[in-house]
């Protein structure tokens, strides 16, 4: 199930107040390029975004705006074939030392073996919160929405609308959560084959450069942070669905799918990691 109610008309949504703008996406106007050169381009007027990543660099961009919650979708189509030893990284992210995040990370491959999708949360500066999975699709034959929403209560990895990862707001039981710093959109292709494909066994095989993922669509429903304030007031009514969201039954039920089938890493399952005991958000995983 797939999150495209515009039956492909992909719209921006930018709240402020109660009033809610709508404009047809395009990179020109909510993405800046921030390296990489001409490995990162717009093309088809500003309706699809491609990095690239040779053996000189890789590439990368992020949104104009910042966003304190939001819910945040992004169509992408990542590097076929032999993959292995590059990261295609999407991600919000704050600044500075004790930074919030909130990461999808795709792991390439050799060609014929499935992208490992590698997901994390920092609060504060600390992460070491890992789930990762396997994919029920080829995730470079087509496109397919991966989303972020994130609002008081939770944070929600969707793919194709379908929920892989739940993070709650754990602050009853001393667990920080991120909640007060503005977070931008960034991603990133890039070499890491000192540990992205099997523990950094298998290298980039620079033969097949250059390496190119694909972006289109992206919409984001949020609380823009513009001068220090945010642009959802407190009486707005018009955020209040992503706001509140949380899962249904049905979504809980895909969700416990998704983490049967296709879940291959859970921190929260790692004896030899955390000896003495799990941290204690694990306490409150589906």
């Amino acid at each position: 199930m797939v999150y495209s109610p515009f039956f492909g008309l992909a719209l921006t949504f930018v709240i402020w107040g109660s009033l809610i703008v709508a404009s047809k996406a395009n990179f020109y106007s909510d993405i800046d390029i921030t390296w990489g050169n001409d490995r990162a381009k717009i093309v088809n007027n500003g309706e699809i975004l491609q990095l690239s990543l040779d053996r000189y660099s890789g590439s990368g961009f992020q949104s104009k705006n910042e966003y304190l919650f939001g819910n945040i979708h992004m169509k992408i189509k990542l590097v076929p074939g032999n993959s292995a030893g590059t990261v295609t990284a999407y991600y919000l992210s704050s600044q500075g030392p004790t930074h919030d995040e909130i990461d999808f990370e795709f792991l390439g491959n050799l060609s014929g073996d499935p992208y490992i999708l590698h997901t994390n949360v920092f609060t504060q500066g600390k992460g070491n919160r890992e789930q990762q999975f396997y994919l029920w699709f080829d995730p470079t034959q087509d496109f397919h929405t991966y989303s972020i929403l994130w609002n008081p209560s939770q944070i929600i990895f969707t793919v194709d609308g379908i929920p892989i990862r739940v993070f709650k707001n754990a602050e009853t039981i001393g667990v920080p959560y991120p909640k007060d710093q503005p977070m931008r959109l960034y991603s990133s292709l890039w070499n890491a084959d000192d540990w992205a494909t099997r523990g950094g066994l298998i290298k980039t095989d620079w033969s097949q450069a250059p390496f190119t993922a694909s972006y289109r669509d992206f919409r984001a429903s949020g609380c823009v942070w513009l001068g220090g304030k945010s642009s959802c007031g407190a009486s707005s009514s018009s955020s209040k669905d992503w706001r509140t969201q949380a899962l249904d039954p049905s979504k809980e039920e895909k969700l416990k799918w998704v983490q049967k089938n296709y879940m291959i890493y859970d921190y929260c399952k790692d004896l030899k990691r955390f000896p003495q005991g799990f941290p204690p958000e694990c306490s409150l995983s589906p």
